[in-house]
């Protein structure tokens, strides 16, 4: 694309004219212009899914893995999906205005702390494209413009989904530079938008390790870093067995290419023998590869003489435990206590999502209150780290930093406050 950086900048100037706007909007316009881009998906499923099928022959062309793949598909069901949670977004109560606290100081001063947008974020992801829908639903809601950089994978339904929400949102009247898409698949446009200061106010990188360190390392722009899911499930002595294998299972086959999906299984040593057997048939008949320890593996091999269930029993190496899989893999390891569990997630951990499968209770608020994540279970599969699950209607990503927003990123996480302070002629001395 000729002249990118120029293209780029008049994105950006449209998105600061429209977050001036959008910071005052009234609540029934916004939630007019949500179910605008919901009846817009709903009635153009045929133009986004020929457009999807163009990104997945694509995809397969390149050799893309079949978890990539899922991610990338848009069918009937997942339209409607990203369309209710349009809807959904809508009936969430508008955080804009609200008066969070308000005080009097002896001089008479009331100070008060007030919710306000965060202005224009730019979204930078991956694949996904329902990313593209929850984004725009969110920063809307909120009242903030974004302005989306998609992934190579799926620019063809980011296209054409994006157009559609940009268009529903000028009909409904709002600005046009609420909801925009850079339409290049140049690396250097990301580049551009990292160091883009003076337009975007912040940035929320939506992706693998490569694209968020990306991001992180080069951005001159303030980012919020939403993570790689390193997740462990641990599964304690006093474990109810049969609870664990249900979670394992959820956890890691439900949906293997999200970041809230498992990817180490910690197993104390004095269940080991009678549960990794049964864990290990279970996944393996899944599709499941295991990469485990050394004792975890000669017990399996002592117990399971199937070979086709044993094809799928690996050695671990070092860099397993450290590795997100975003697939049907998964690392394996025999601990000798709850500590050893707790090292080992610190030592690997991601500070995504971690569980205990536990029926004690000492156990489980040990686990809760010394793990350090953004989210942390205790008997519950780590699927359940979403911003839907968690009743704020979607999410922009899950933040695994500490600093302004923790766990799934709604409406909420995109705000910020500012003081409102009431006076009658006060001056300070």
């Amino acid at each position: 694309m000729d002249n990118l950086k120029e293209y780029i900048i008049e994105k950006g100037q449209k998105a600061k004219l429209a977050a001036r706007v959008l910071s005052t909007l009234d609540t029934d316009s916004k939630n007019k212009a949500l179910h605008a881009m919901a009846k817009a998906l709903e009635e153009n499923m045929k133009s986004i899914i020929d457009a999807n099928s163009i990104d997945m022959k694509n995809g397969e062309e390149k050799g893309l893995s079949k978890s990539m793949l899922d991610r990338l598909l848009i069918n009937e069901k997942r339209i409607l999906d990203m369309s209710e949670g349009l809807t959904q977004v809508s009936k969430l109560p508008d955080p804009i205005g609200e008066i969070t606290k308000m005080w009097k100081r002896p001089n008479g001063l009331t100070i008060g702390e007030k919710r306000v947008p965060l202005g224009v974020i730019g979204i930078i992801y991956e694949a996904r494209p329902n990313v593209t829908v929850d984004a725009a639903a969110l920063c809307l809601k909120s009242g903030n413009a974004v302005i989306l950089r998609g992934g190579s994978e799926a620019i063809n339904t980011n296209k054409v989904v994006a157009n559609l929400l940009s268009g529903a949102c000028k009909e409904c009247g709002l600005p046009e530079g609420t909801v925009q898409l850079i339409e290049t698949t140049d690396r250097e446009a990301v580049n551009i938008m990292l160091k883009l200061n003076e337009y975007i106010d912040v940035l929320i990188p939506r992706g693998g390790r490569g694209l968020i360190q990306t991001v992180v390392k080069n951005a001159t722009v303030p980012v919020i870093e939403t993570g790689v899911g390193n997740c462990h499930i641990f599964v304690d002595e006093s474990a109810d067995l049969k609870m664990a294998e249900d979670i394992i299972i959820n956890a890691k086959v439900q949906r293997p290419a999200v970041c809230n999906a498992m990817e180490s299984l910690l197993v104390h040593e004095k269940i080991a023998e009678k549960f990794l057997p049964i864990i290990a048939a279970s996944l393996s008949k899944l599709g499941v590869e295991l990469r485990v320890c050394d004792e975890g593996k000669k017990i399996i091999m002592d117990s399971i003489k199937d070979e086709e269930i044993l094809k799928h029993i690996v050695d671990a190496t070092s860099e397993d435990w450290d590795t997100e899989f975003l697939d049907l893999i998964l690392s394996v390891k025999v601990v000798p206590s709850l500590d050893a569990a707790l090292d080992h997630i610190y030592k690997h951990g991601t500070k995504h999502s971690e569980a205990i499968i536990t029926e004690s209770y000492s156990n489980s608020q040990r686990f809760l209150n010394e793990v350090d994540a953004a989210a942390v279970y205790v008997n519950a599969s780590t699927r359940f780290t979403d911003g839907f699950e968690y009743g704020f209607g979607a999410e922009i990503g899950i933040s695994t930093q500490k600093l302004h927003a923790r766990g799934p990123m709604g409406l909420q996480q995109l705000t910020t406050t500012k003081y409102i302070v009431y006076g009658n002629g006060q001056i300070r001395k």
